[in-house]
């Protein structure tokens, strides 16, 4: 079978794109990508990955455009659409599955203008507008927040699930603002860690290259020895040594997170297109799996309060809410159509 997976923009979907490709291979699968210029695309896959052959397109988001820009940003679809076109009959492509993001579109259309199947998965809990739009023309439709999904659970790799275990007692806590950090998550942090330190918690703090310098001359100079780091590819193990962690709520995170077992209190970027992370928060927490506060006044003493919470009741939930070889089943699916 020959597979395109396009997409991306973000590193959650480019995440989901990783796994898929991954369990394509595993199974004696070709799979190509087809992605964009802009976001985050090339920095994945341009050199290293399983992909045999990568295509990076000049696109750009169309939501966030207005007047000139936006329709700028839909000429430029519609070049990337007969590209598409063209990259799918070079190589023969028996379907495409779609992990949403603005980079998806001119191969998704182009996959439904031969004739192939489409698959789509969304990552988030209120689906991304390009997604909802091609929905209706898609074989399937993969989403770990809606229970009318074929598939239950999100793609995430397997070291999380190896690391997996039951958190019991609160010795280590992490704090994760994403690649980029987060200055409320960092500032949050700074502020309860001469109580964290007192109560004898070890901190570890991705704080962001851009915060790093100023996060790590707070704790020396507060005289608290924490774990920090700008960015690190040694997340799943740093998770695996915590056992709560106070995290932005994008869908990756939180299904990492998920899968490890690891409570969470989840601070959403309030940013985030529709409010996403809110509510990818809010499926957790409506599951009793975990925290969530918007960032404000209340944030830290939330987390006072969530310290004090007893964690291996929601442990153990998360760790029996999670799905295993998600990325396999939805290689399956897509091999029946095929």
């Amino acid at each position: 079978m020959k597979l395109c997976i396009t997409g991306g923009g973000t590193g959650g979907h480019l995440m989901i794109a990783e796994a898929l490709v991954e369990a394509c291979v595993k199974e004696g699968h070709e799979a190509v990508f087809i992605g964009s210029l802009k976001g985050q695309d090339r920095k994945y896959f341009e050199k290293n990955s399983k992909f045999s052959h990568v295509y990076f397109l000049d696109t750009t988001g169309v939501v966030n455009q207005k007047g000139l820009g936006k329709l700028k940003a839909l000429f430029k679809v519609f070049l990337a659409f007969f590209k598409s076109r063209s990259i799918l009959k070079k190589h023969n492509i028996d379907a495409t599955y779609s992990v949403g993001g603005f980079s998806a579109a001119p191969a998704s259309l182009a996959t439904l203008s031969v004739f192939k199947p489409l698959f789509i998965h969304e990552q988030n809990a209120i689906e991304g507008r390009l997604n909802a739009l091609l929905k209706p023309y898609a074989k399937e439709f993969i989403s770990a927040y809606d229970e009318n999904s074929p598939i239950k659970g999100y793609p995430v790799k397997d070291v999380f699930f190896k690391n997996a275990r039951i958190r019991d007692e609160l010795k280590t806590i992490i704090f994760l603002g994403g690649s980029q950090g987060a200055k409320a998550i960092n500032d949050l942090a700074l502020s309860v860690a001469h109580k964290l330190n007192k109560k004898n918690i070890h901190i570890i703090h991705q704080a962001g290259e851009n915060d790093y310098e100023r996060v790590k001359a707070e704790y020396e100079r507060k005289g608290v020895d924490a774990e920090v780091y700008g960015f690190t590819k040694d997340l799943p193990a740093l998770i695996a040594n915590a056992d709560l962690a106070v995290s932005r709520s994008g869908a990756s995170t939180l299904w990492e997170l998920t899968a490890s077992g690891c409570p969470a209190l989840f601070v959403p970027y309030p940013y985030a297109a529709a409010d996403h992370q809110y509510y990818n928060a809010q499926f957790i927490v409506e599951n009793n799996l975990g925290w969530c506060e918007r960032e404000g006044e209340e944030l830290r003493s939330k987390l006072l309060h969530v310290i004090e919470e007893p964690l291996k009741e929601k442990s153990e939930a998360l760790l029996n809410y999670s799905h295993k070889d998600v990325a396999a089943k939805m290689i399956s699916e897509v091999k029946k159509y095929v």
